[in-house]
C-alpha cells in the first residue's frame, strides 16, 4: 500500500489492530457458543467479553515480539490475550484451527472493503448521471478506429459509462456475497473437535453465511471471483480515463480535466495542461488488475490446504482494495469537475466537410433503386475528394454536382440527409433504457 494512493477508511480495515480485533471477536463468539453447549465453561466467554468491554488497546508490538519467538501469528495473538485475560483464556480456540480465524477474518475485511467500494460506485454513478443529463443533446463526433464516424452526443458517451459502472456495481454485489462466508470447522474441515453449531453462531454474529464445505481453508475460487471483479472495475476506470485523455489532446480538446488555480503542468513548459489524473488512473488500474492472476493461482492448493496463498493475500487484499477505492474517488472528482467544450465538439463535428452523413446518402440511393455496390461507389468517390481536401470541400455540394447522384435523388432529398438532428431522434429511448423513466 502506497499512502499517496490511499484513503483512511479503507486503509483502516487492513491495519494490524483492526485485524486482531476481528480475530478476538471470532474467538470470543466461539467461546460463548461453546459455553452454551457445555464444551467449555460459560465463564470463559464472559471473561473474554468482560475484558473486551474495557476497550483495551491491542498491543501490536507485544504480539509481534511473541511471534518472533513462536513463528506463528495466531499462537502469538492467543498467548498475548491469555496474558491479559488470565486462566479463562485457555478455553479459547477449542477444536479450532488457525485458518478458521484467518480465513473468516479475511472475508470480514473483504466484505467491509466491498461496502466502501459500493459506496464509491454510487458516488461515481451519481456524477456520471449528472453530466449525462447536462449534455444529453450536446452534439459531438463519434469515432471508430479513432476516425470520425457519425454524430453522437456527449450525454450518450456518459450514459454508456453509467451503464458500464452500473454493471460493475451488480458484479461487486455478487462478489461481496461470494466471499461473505465463515468457516469454523477445525483442522481439515470435518468438525471433529468443534460443533457446526459454533460455526453457525459465529457466522450469524459476523453477518456472514456458513461455508457449506471447507477443508482447512475456505475455497479460494471465492476470492478469485472477488479479485476478478475488482479487475473488471479497474478496466472500466481505465476505459473512461482513456476517453478523457483522448478528448483532452490538443488537436481534439473537446473536454479536459479541471485545472485548478496555481496548478502547474510541466517543470519545463509553462503552457502545459496535462491529463495527469486520468493518466494516473490508467496506471492505478494496472495495479488493481495485477491482483487477478495471483488470486486465480491461489485456487489450486494442495489437498486440504497449503500456505502458498497466504503471502499473496497479505499483498493483494490491501493493495487491490485500497488502490481501487482511491481510483474510484479520483475518477468521481474528474467527472464531476470535467470541463466540457460544446463549441469545440461542434467545430470538430463540422471539420470534415459533412463526411459524417455519408451513410444516410448511401441508404437513400439504395432505397431509390440503385444497387448497394453502385450506391457505395457513388458516395465514396465524392467522399474521398473531401477526405483528400482535409475537409475543405463539402460532401453535400459534391453530391449535388454529381449527375449520377442527382439522377437518383432530388437535391432537396440529398440536403435532408445532412440534418444533424436526425441522428439524435432515439436519444430519449436510450436514456430511458439506461436511467429509467
Amino acid at each position: 500500500m502506497v499512502p499517496r494512493y490511499a484513503r483512511p477508511a479503507m486503509t483502516a480495515i487492513w491495519e494490524p489492530e483492526a485485524r486482531y480485533r476481528i480475530w478476538f471477536e471470532i474467538e470470543a463468539h466461539a467461546a460463548v457458543k461453546m459455553g452454551e453447549m457445555g464444551t467449555v465453561p460459560k465463564s470463559a466467554g464472559k471473561a473474554l467479553w468482560d475484558w473486551w468491554a474495557t476497550n483495551p488497546v491491542i498491543d501490536v508490538a507485544a504480539i509481534d515480539a511473541i511471534e518472533a519467538v513462536t513463528k506463528h501469528d495466531v499462537i502469538a495473538f492467543l498467548d498475548w490475550v491469555a496474558q491479559q485475560v488470565g486462566p479463562e483464556a485457555r478455553f479459547m480456540h477449542q477444536g479450532m484451527t488457525s485458518s478458521d480465524v484467518l480465513d473468516t477474518t479475511l472475508n470480514v475485511q473483504l466484505v467491509k472493503a466491498a461496502d466502501i467500494l459500493l459506496a464509491d460506485l454510487d458516488a461515481l454513478l451519481a456524477a456520471i448521471k449528472r453530466r449525462a443529463e447536462e449534455h444529453k443533446y450536446t452534439p459531438t463526433i463519434g469515432r471508430s478506429h479513432g476516425i470520425h464516424a457519425e454524430p453522437v452526443t456527449f450525454g450518450l458517451k456518459m450514459a454508456e459509462a453509467y451503464a458500464e459502472f452500473a454493471r460493475c456495481k451488480t458484479r461487486l454485489i455478487a462478489a461481496r456475497e461470494e466471499v461473505a462466508t465463515c468457516a469454523i470447522s477445525g483442522a481439515v474441515g470435518t468438525f471433529a473437535n468443534v460443533d457446526p453449531a459454533v460455526e453457525d453462531y459465529v457466522a450469524d454474529k459476523l453477518g456472514l453465511a456458513v461455508e457449506p464445505v471447507s477443508t482447512q481453508v475456505i475455497p479460494r475460487d471465492r476470492h478469485a471471483m472477488f479479485f476478478s471483479v475488482l479487475g473488471v472495475i479497474a478496466s472500466s476506470i481505465e476505459r473512461l480515463s482513456i476517453e478523457v485523455r483522448h478528448l483532452q489532446r490538443t488537436e481534439v480538446l473537446e473536454a479536459e480535466e479541471y485545472f485548478s488555480p496555481g496548478q502547474k503542468g510541466s517543470s519545463a513548459m509553462p503552457h502545459k495542461r496535462n491529463p495527469v489524473l486520468t493518466e494516473n488512473l490508467t496506471g492505478l488500474s494496472r495495479v488493481v488488475r495485477s491482483a487477478v492472476v495471483p488470486a486465480m493461482e491461489n485456487v489450486a492448493l494442495w489437498h486440504e490446504r497449503d500456505i502458498s496463498h497466504s503471502s499473496v493475500e497479505r499483498f493483494i487484499g490491501p493493495d487491490a482494495t485500497i488502490t481501487l477505492d482511491f481510483a474510484l474517488a479520483r475518477l468521481t472528482g474528474v467527472i464531476d469537475k470535467l470541463l466540457v467544450y460544446p463549441e469545440r465538439m461542434q467545430k470538430n463535428l463540422d471539420r470534415m466537410g459533412g463526411l459524417v452523413h455519408s451513410q444516410r446518402v448511401l441508404l437513400a440511393l439504395t432505397q431509390a433503386g440503385l444497387s448497394r455496390d453502385q450506391s457505395y461507389r457513388l458516395v465514396q468517390r465524392n467522399a474521398m475528394k473531401v477526405w483528400e481536401s482535409d475537409g475543405q470541400l463539402s460532401l453535400l455540394e459534391l453530391l449535388k454536382a454529381d449527375d449520377e447522384v442527382t439522377a437518383a435523388l432530388p437535391v432537396e432529398v440529398i440536403e435532408d440527409k445532412f440534418n444533424l438532428d436526425y441522428h439524435f431522434k432515439h436519444v430519449d429511448t436510450i436514456f430511458a433504457r439506461v436511467f429509467g423513466n
